[in-house]
């Protein structure tokens, strides 16, 4: 689909109008707002339900007035997909609605924002936040890294495997992340320091549209019509501080510290090509015990990796803990290329997919924070 808005964003962000994602952004003169992304402008969807666009529609359009995304995502998948089509039928080049939006120029000047002017913020108000663990070629390198010579435990092709995380740790894309400190292991000794493993994980991430607060369990073809749209997501994770409290419980304070989530959050129908069965089973097994669930959790896949080195999703595979130092290719001008085994104070990690934007956090050194 083309727009009568130039969609091309120079980049490899893709926020087309087959995309459209949701946001919520503030700019100096606008307070926090929801939005949708097209191209380097984001549409003020406030202020057009305030001028009534939404009218044709029976929902609550209030819900769009709202600095979060929970109220409108609670909605449902009916409300999103009729507000969806009017916002493309607005935006689109050959629109037969011109007259509402693209030739009133007042209105766009009340209506549409250079994107270069906002300040993006959470798009939800997160209430939990919950890991899984579903990738298998990181699941078996981890393994094979940590553990030689031993295979998957017999449960995990059996079920989604998943720790609870907090949901105070996750942040919008370009906030500072503090080197974490904990205890680990040097010479064979538990220690308290800074974190000398600090990685990055590449993730997938759904947010919840309409939950179960009643704890009613979730079945498998019913759990699409409970997710809201998804994120790319870096759960940073302190590896040293992670491997050595890990047994016998799961992940702590190796992983609470910093979990970054891109501020655009891209709706279930605009992935529907592209759609896969593995979320469904998740909710459904997170579910199935009698868990609720509530609009705005966060439920992540977990390291995603693929077969090749270059496809690994976090230096604990790409190193092999840290043995076999990677090298990177680096934008940073007289840098060209350098080589990590663990992330470095001053180190940017950025993640990117079309549609999605970006995922950026920099890592603060230890005596900023002194």
């Amino acid at each position: 689909m083309t727009s009568w808005i130039d969609s091309s964003t120079g980049d490899d962000s893709g926020f087309s109008l087959d995309v459209l994602p949701y946001g919520i952004f503030s700019t100096e003169n606008l307070d926090t707002r929801i939005g949708a992304a097209i191209g380097r402008y984001i549409l003020d969807l406030k202020a057009l339900a305030q001028e009534g666009i939404f009218t044709t529609i029976d929902f609550d359009s209030s819900t769009l007035m709202e600095n979060t995304l929970n109220s409108y995502a609670a909605l449902g998948k009916q409300v999103h997909r009729q507000v969806r089509d009017l916002l493309q039928e607005l935006l689109a080049h050959d629109t037969s609605r011109g007259t509402e939006l693209r030739d009133n120029q007042k209105r766009r000047d009340r209506v549409i924002v250079k994107m270069s002017d906002a300040t993006p913020h959470l798009p939800m108000s997160i209430g939990d936040y919950t890991d899984f663990f579903v990738g298998p070629y990181h699941a078996q390198n981890c393994y094979d890294i940590l553990q030689p010579g031993s295979t998957l435990h017999r449960n995990y092709m059996s079920q989604p495997i998943a720790y609870h995380g907090r949901a105070s740790s996750i942040v919008i894309s370009g906030t500072p992340v503090r080197r974490p400190k904990g205890q680990f292991l040097v010479d064979n000794k538990p220690v308290f320091g800074y974190s000398q493993k600090l990685d990055f994980e590449v993730e997938f991430a759904a947010f919840i549209g309409q939950g179960c607060e009643d704890g009613s369990p979730i079945p498998v073809d019913g759990a699409e019509d409970r997710i809201f749209g998804f994120v790319i997501m870096n759960d940073w994770s302190a590896r040293d501080i992670q491997n050595w409290e890990s047994s016998p419980l799961g992940p702590f304070n190796g992983k609470n510290f910093a979990t970054t989530i891109s501020p655009w959050v891209v709706p279930l129908e605009a992935l529907e090509p592209f759609r896969e069965p593995p979320v469904s089973s998740m909710l459904a097994h997170h579910t199935a015990g009698g868990c609720s669930l509530r609009t705005g959790d966060l439920i992540a896949t977990g390291t995603l990796s693929g077969p090749s080195r270059k496809e690994l999703g976090c230096l604990l595979e790409a190193t092999k803990n840290g043995s076999e130092p990677y090298e990177f290719h680096t934008s940073e001008t007289g840098a060209g290329r350098i080589v990590r085994g663990y992330l470095e104070d001053g180190d940017i990690v950025e993640l990117k997919a079309s549609g999605f934007g970006s995922c950026t956090g920099r890592v603060v050194s230890a005596e900023c924070q002194a």
